[in-house]
């Protein structure tokens, strides 16, 4: 008896304990937190708020409707990892300019992993030296304004060859008093889609008659840019990723090999090109800087094919997200 007494002696001056300690731990971190960003509410123990991203649902629209809720800036905790998550211009704006050095650095993400060349994608990189390298290269050889005012005949052609596939639609049928009727968000998607993928890989991507093959290449494109916002659980509880739970990491395997494949035909198709041509012609589109660019560099672990079509697909992908949202 005296024994089963002094058992629920400890175990009650245990739980007051905890919750004298909870008390003062709330009190003074709320004091400590009254001139920090507000946290989002519903997070749970341990977990955090990685309950709230579970869904098919993709993260930037569970994390734009918090900021409806919370503000333009508020922190959420995935797991035991604190994140910042801003949505107004203007804080965006003082992150990448004046503490540019504090956010220059990117999370490491199965997506950014898998999809990304192991971080050979620029944009994706973390900050280094290989980082600041290729931000130099796009900024001062593919995206300059001489390279883009060199490559504008690309455009104006795109818009007469968009144009004349729409006359010969019309031209095509039998009724042609009743006119002819044009999704023009579309009509002007593919137009910009097709106008940056010529100025990056030389290639057309969608027409007016879409084959299996551009179907299957704007399906596999649009599964890029969508898995770059699924949440993966492993992201924030690193110790689950061997189970791949979702299933995700496999099917970004197969979006990686099926773009690699995609983008590393159109690479072989430049590099028989420049043997033939040389390096003389002045509209050469990106692809063709990259290899020039890269020839004689060395960038420790990449090799410059790896480089060259990281670059361009993330420039072809962010074309391909634009073009979208027309």
């Amino acid at each position: 008896m005296d024994s089963l007494i002094q058992v629920l002696i400890i175990l009650t001056s245990s739980l007051c304990s905890f919750i004298v300690f909870i008390y003062y731990y709330r009190f003074w971190n709320g004091k400590a937190d009254k001139n920090r960003v507000p946290r989002a509410g519903g997070a749970l123990p341990i977990i955090g708020h990685l309950h709230m991203f579970g869904s098919k649902q993709l993260v930037h629209k569970t994390l734009a409707a918090m900021a409806d809720k919370y503000g333009p800036a508020f922190t959420i905790r995935l797991g035991s990892q604190e994140n910042l998550v801003i949505s107004n211009w203007e804080m965006a704006k003082e992150c990448f300019t004046t503490h540019d050095k504090v956010f220059s650095d990117r999370p490491t993400k199965t997506a950014t992993k898998i999809l990304a060349y192991n971080f050979a994608m620029f944009g994706f990189a973390p900050y280094g030296s290989y980082w600041r390298e290729m931000r130099k290269i796009v900024t001062l050889q593919l995206l300059s304004h001489r390279r883009i005012d060199m490559l504008r005949h690309i455009r104006a052609s795109e818009v007469q060859t968009s144009l004349k596939e729409l006359y010969d639609l019309w031209a095509s049928r039998e009724d042609k008093k009743n006119g002819l009727l044009v999704d023009m968000k579309k009509w002007f998607g593919d137009l910009t889609l097709n106008a940056a993928v010529r100025m990056v890989g030389g290639k057309r991507f969608v027409g007016a008659s879409e084959e299996t093959e551009t179907r299957s290449q704007q399906r596999v494109m649009r599964d890029f840019v969508y898995y770059f916002g699924v949440f993966v659980i492993s992201d924030a509880i690193p110790l689950l990723g061997w189970m791949d739970i979702q299933g995700h990491e496999k099917t970004m395997r197969r979006i990686a090999k099926e773009l690699d494949n995609l983008i590393g035909g159109w690479l072989e198709e430049h590099k028989r090109k420049k043997k033939i041509s040389g390096e003389g012609r002045e509209d050469q589109d990106f692809m063709d800087v990259m290899l020039n660019v890269l020839e004689d560099a060395d960038f420790p672990g990449f090799d410059a094919d790896t480089i060259n079509k990281a670059t361009c697909l993330v420039i072809a992908h962010f074309s391909f997200w634009v073009s979208n949202k027309v």
